[in-house]
């Protein structure tokens, strides 16, 4: 893993999230999109070198609900950088830990995404991101 691509966090609404991130960073989200496929609603902001997703559910039940319906808002997953996606998700499935998907998939901020489950790594949702090129 090459770095830490960006910290996910699960909001119950963007709009107004939005607005609260653009106060804390100085400035509106760079890229807003919708991830029909996750049933997700995500804004990026940059701070210094690093990005936070915000992701506010687009339908009851898509993942980010169900978070927020068990855990409320908050710090949803940490995603890392990675230059082939499916060799490390191979090397990890080796190492013990449990995908979440067989193969990547298409997510937002144009990257292939693919999540380990948090019960093997410590209850921390992990993303792999690609980028799609």
């Amino acid at each position: 893993m090459d770095k830490i691509e960006h910290i996910g966090i699960a909001v119950e609404n963007l709009e107004k999230s939005n607005a609260l991130f653009a106060k804390l960073f100085g400035e509106a989200p760079y890229k807003e999109e919708e991830v029909a496929s996750e049933g997700v609603k995500t804004s990026f902001f940059r701070s210094g070198p690093n990005k936070i997703e915000l992701l506010e559910a687009s339908n009851p039940d898509s993942p980010i609900a169900k978070f927020i319906a068990k855990k409320g808002e908050g710090v949803h997953h940490i995603a890392f950088a990675v230059d082939d996606i499916k060799a490390e998700m191979k090397r990890l499935a080796s190492e013990g830990f449990q995908l979440l998907n067989e193969e990547p998939k298409m997510g937002a901020d144009n990257k292939w995404v693919a999540f380990l489950h948090p019960k093997t790594t410590n209850g921390v949702l992990i993303e792999l991101c690609q980028d799609r090129g």
